[in-house]
């Protein structure tokens, strides 16, 4: 049974109950729908450089050309359209250790965002042929579209223990016959988290997703303000199917926020880079923390998190090798119980108690601040494997922080229910609010 052409495009408001008209956005993979190759691939020689000396030969994919930054790599066995696509990625060499890259193909509609956003792709091999109904190319012609390059035929293995013993590395990769070229620009290169990454990732005007958003019984949604410090399509699916849904560029001040758009909570997304950078991270940071002291229902995921934990006094630093993949064990103080969550980050909140956990040999980390949120907080959640912070309680206020991402995008579906768990807060505020007014 043959499937109707996908239109593209990624509009989270279309077909919801209440909604006219709503914006529709590009996805990565809408390059794609036009721009396909049906030749054979066969790549040119390539040779893959890390800033310890290591030293591995492939061939060279997509764009065919040099790409650098700071080598990481991720245990997802699939998904790979969507790591590729999200934004936390931006300035990094995704390395995939699954040792199959693109057996199912690029999918229309299942990108995580408009563009891919690490600086290069290596892998151990690459299928040029995807097999699925629903593909539209290969990854090779993925990245070719959107001149990325890639390297594969890599010992990715011997990479990700050099990774973990060593911690993160700065590496470049290209064409061989360009070694000595590429030699020189790894010895100059800087660490990316030193670049304004979430500036580069973040939209550049609000929009609401799905203005006139409604539930079954046809009452408004709450509307929410979501700060965008990178945030991957399928966080905001979710939240507009809990509330009307207003996508604000990361530093987009506060008291602009409420003037012109007048929310009832706030959401801080994932992001790339160092979240005590001075750029717009910081400008999010400061947005946060005003949302948590006027009283307004805050949530934060991952770079959400780690900007709450800034804002209430506690130091961020970078981690070893970060977290990256489908298979993460959190554990929840409360419960006392663990899910496997889907994570995608490489710096960490320091633990009130035990201070910075499995960090990178660099010592990066930022300097110690003042709480400026006007509030206690408590660790709710913490990593099975290390011991790292993964999630903040405010004592009270109605604000929660996770460092995971629920909204598997690759990955498990343990943690979903956390969306509805900011709803329910969402609704007991306004409920609480209205209370107040009418005894007044």
């Amino acid at each position: 049974m043959s499937r109707p052409p996908h239109p593209g495009g990624f509009s989270p408001g279309l077909n919801q109950k209440g909604v006219i008209d709503p914006p529709s956005f590009p996805d990565a993979a809408d390059k794609l729908l036009k721009n396909t190759s049906e030749e054979p691939f066969m790549g040119p020689p390539g040779v893959l450089l890390l800033a310890d000396g290591t030293r591995a030969e492939g061939r060279l994919f997509g764009s065919c050309s040099t790409g650098e930054g700071e080598l990481v790599f991720t245990t997802g066995m699939c998904g790979y359209q969507e790591s590729m696509t999200d934004p936390s990625f931006a300035g990094q060499i995704l390395t995939f250790t699954w040792p199959l890259l693109g057996n199912y193909g690029i999918h229309p509609g299942t990108s995580e965002s408009s563009g891919i956003h690490p600086r290069g792709i290596v892998c151990r091999e690459l299928m040029v042929n995807p097999d699925h109904r629903d593909s539209i190319g290969s990854v090779h012609d993925f990245l070719r579209s959107h001149d990325v390059p890639g390297i594969c035929d890599i010992d990715t293995r011997a990479l990700t223990r050099r990774v973990r013993e060593h911690g993160t590395l700065l590496a470049i990769f290209g064409p061989i016959d360009r070694e000595d070229e590429l030699k020189k620009r790894l010895g100059s290169m800087h660490p990316p988290d030193q670049e304004d990454l979430v500036g580069e990732v973040t939209l550049n005007h609000a929009a609401i997703l799905n203005p006139g958003a409604s539930d079954e019984e046809g009452k408004p949604l709450p509307r929410l303000a979501v700060l965008d410090c990178g945030i991957k399509y399928n966080i905001l699916r979710e939240l507009c199917s809990r509330f009307e849904v207003v996508w604000c560029p990361a530093s987009l001040p506060f008291e602009n926020i409420v003037s012109d758009w007048k929310p009832v909570a706030l959401f801080a997304s994932n992001g790339p880079g160092d979240p005590a950078h001075p750029g717009a991270a910081s400008d999010a940071r400061n947005t946060l923390a005003e949302a948590v002291r006027a009283g307004l229902p805050v949530m934060g995921i991952c770079l959400g998190h780690q900007l709450m934990g800034l804002a209430a006094g506690l130091r961020t630093y970078k981690l070893r090798y970060g977290h990256r993949g489908a298979n993460q064990p959190v554990l929840d103080l409360h419960s006392n119980k663990v899910h496997i969550t889907s994570q995608n980050h490489g710096f960490a909140v320091e633990d009130p108690a035990k201070g910075m956990l499995a960090p990178h040999p660099s010592g990066a980390h930022s300097d110690s601040n003042e709480n400026i949120l006007e509030s206690k907080f408590e660790v709710r959640y913490v990593n099975a494997n290390d011991g790292t912070v993964e999630g903040l309680d405010l004592i009270d206020r109605p604000c929660f922080t996770i460092q995971f991402h629920p909204e598997a995008c690759p990955g498990p579906h343990d943690a979903s229910l956390l969306f509805d768990r900011f709803s329910d807060i969402v609704d007991d505020h306004l409920n609480s609010t209205l209370e107040v007014r009418s005894r007044a």
